[in-house]
Order: C-alpha cells, then structure tokens, then sequence
C-alpha cells in the first residue's frame, strides 16, 4: 500500500500553488466584499490548461484522473476558499456527462470552448419544490419545431449563471405519473443560456459573494435536438457519472479550506502573547488545533482512497459520500476554531478566518446534505432499511 504521490501528482500540486499565489489575500478579500466574480483566476487556470484536466487529450484536456482533479481543486481552496474554488468547479465535473455520453459532434463542438475558458457552463437541475428529491423536478422539455425542445420551468442554486453560456440543464421529457420510478422520464441537455428566453436572479447570501448564486427562470427556451445528451428519458442516468466525483473534490475543497483555516490558527498563536507568553504554549490552544490536524489527515486519506477507486473504475459511492461528510465536518470545525483561537480578531474580516468559517457552510451543505449522506450509508453499506 503506497500513499506517495507520484511526481507528476506532486508536479501538479506545485504549479496550482505557484499559480494561485498571484491571487492573495487582498484578491480575496476583495471578491468578498465587492461581489465581482474572479475572473483573473478562472482565465489563468484556462491559459495554464487546468480547467480540462480530466477532458480527453483529444479535445485539449490533459485526460488525467479524478485524484489529479482532487489534489488541484484541494491547493485552489487552500489559498482561495470556495470563491476560488466554484469558479472553476464546474469544469472539472460538470462536462463528465458529455465526455461519456455525448456524441462525437457534441464533443468536438464543447469540450475544446470548455477546457480554454471560452465558454462557461451553470448546472441546472436543483429547483425550488424538489430540492434533493430529483425524481420531483417540474421543468419541462416539449416537443418543438424539427424535433427539438421546449423547456419552461425554474431552477435554483445554480451558480455562475451571471456569466455562464451554456447551461447543463435536466428537464422531465415524459409524465411522472407515466414512468415507473420518479427518475425515469427526465433527459439531459446541454444549450444556449438564452438570455431572450432565460431570467437569472442572483440570490444574496452569507458567502461566497465573488460567485454568484441564481434563481433561474425559464419560459419557452428553444433546446434543438441535437443539444440532447444520451437518450431521451435517461438524464439522471447520464447525472450520476458526475455524482461521485463531485463529492470528492467538494470534499477535497473543504479539507483545503480546513487546512488554511489550522494554518492561520497556528501562525497566530505562535505570535500573539498574552500574560508574558505565546497563547499557543497553553494546552487549551493546542489542543484543540493538534485534534484539527489529525482528523484533516484522516479526511484527506478517505478523499484520496474514494478517488483512487474511481479512477480504478471500481464501485465508489460509500467512500465518496464518506469523503465529502468528512471534508464538510472536519473543514468547518477547523475554520471555526480558527475563529475562536483568534478571538476577537478572528471575527474581522482583515485575517480572513470568518470569511473562511462563512465559506466552510458550503460543503456542508451541498451538492448532497450530510443528513442523506448519513442514509446513503445506512442503507448501502449496513444493509439498513431505506428511510426516505
């Protein structure tokens, strides 16, 4: 059993922190406050050939695994939190649908705008009355002129929509009441943002101000046939290739997170003195960020074990869930200790730690809560009873 990585692993690490380096504190705190989206950081990563890192090299991609897409979305968090990191999540999994299910037209016509930063893509399948339950969307795809589509219907949560071109979007193509289980029926498309025919509402919200987060109105969006991906009715199918990996890179981007949070925890207790001494030479200090330290490692070994599966093409789905419960938990208690480590200072936004603990919400929450994740475990691992 080998846990080195290898030299190119360490290679890519390298070149993501050297990159992101041009982006620091200031760059961040600056997203934070003012809202504009990181565009400087998206073009670097497209210019440096980031965004394709798991796109076949046919199109532009560097065609490598989920673990080299885990270890640069970790080093992007790392110094940039999830405002550096959703600006560019979305290419890293989103794109997966095309690349195993799209034909080669559909892939020589997206794949290559995608992995430069010519295009930028939202996801469009969270709505407001079925939340977590996909089988209950209501957006749907009526048969159109020359065998395309027209869709009506609303989504939330879908980030970058300010800014995207293309929207991956799930829509119901038959009836619920007609198909066997509540996911048949709905297909997958990948379309025009069309602003003539699409409202985008931005939602304010606690963090993460520099990427947007939209309510997504559409009414009578024109979908030709040929932005369809895979059959028609299989879309959740086509989805859930994209569900495992996503939950390891949001786990790797909480532990990322976490580990900025410790990092900065640990470098202020080494310099603030109080009653004649460094705080971090008393063991209610220590402690606390000792236990951070190794239950980040713990969360990272699961993260990294998840995607070694995967990229084995072996079943995943525990060990993903497991990962991206452990990067959610363990990152936003690290970046809360940080906060209560600094005290006072650690609730101005100048040393960056609420920030983080504002950010650290995030994969706690999303793409999947830790309540099913819980389930998701119950019942495929301990053979429990479903419970939803």
């Amino acid at each position: 059993m080998d846990f080195a990585l290898s030299e190119q692993q360490r290679t890519i690490e390298a070149s993501i922190v050297k990159l992101c380096a041009d982006f620091d504190d200031t760059y961040w705190l600056e997203r934070d406050r003012g809202g504009r989206f990181p565009e400087e950081l998206h073009r670097a990563m497209a210019e440096g050939g980031w965004l394709g890192i798991t796109m076949p090299e046919a199109f532009g991609g560097a065609g490598l695994g989920v673990t080299e897409a885990m270890l640069m979305m970790h080093a992007v968090a790392r110094r940039g939190g999830m405002t550096a990191a959703s600006a560019i999540h979305i290419n890293v999994f989103g794109p997966h649908a095309i690349v195993v299910f799209g034909n080669d037209a559909q892939r020589k016509a997206w794949l290559p705008d995608l992995i430069q930063g010519r295009t930028k893509c939202c996801f469009g399948v969270t709505e407001p009355n079925a939340g977590l339950d996909t089988g209950a969307i209501e957006t749907r795809a009526e048969p159109g002129p020359n065998g395309g589509y027209i869709v009506h219907g609303r989504k939330i949560w879908t980030s970058t929509a300010q800014h995207a071109d293309k929207i991956m979007l799930l829509a119901r193509t038959t009836p619920r009441d007609r198909c066997r289980r509540s996911t048949d029926g709905l297909t997958l498309f990948y379309t025009d943002l069309d602003r003539a025919h699409v409202e985008v509402r931005e939602i304010e919200k606690m963090g993460r101000k520099g990427v947007d987060s939209n309510a997504v109105f559409v009414d009578g969006l024109p979908v030709p046939a040929e932005h369809r991906i895979g059959k028609e009715g299989e879309g959740f199918a086509c989805l859930l290739h994209s569900l495992n990996p996503e939950r390891i890179l949001i786990a790797a981007e909480g532990i990322g997170m976490g580990r900025d949070a410790l990092d900065r925890a640990a470098r202020y207790a080494q310099e603030r003195v109080v009653f004649g001494r460094p705080i971090g030479q008393n063991q209610s200090i220590q402690h606390p960020l000792a236990e951070l330290w190794i239950e980040l490692e713990a969360a990272w070994l699961t993260a990294l074990r998840a995607a070694w599966l995967y990229d084995a093409g072996k079943p995943c789905g525990p060990e993903a869930n497991a990962a991206k419960y452990l990067g959610g938990e363990i990152g936003f208690k690290a970046c809360t200790q940080a906060v209560l480590t600094l005290g006072g200072m650690g609730y101005a936004k100048e040393y960056h730690v609420e920030r983080l603990l504002r950010e650290a919400m995030i994969p706690r929450l999303a793409p999947v809560s830790q309540q099913l994740v819980l389930c998701h475990i119950a019942e495929k691992v301990l053979g429990l009873p479903k419970s939803y």
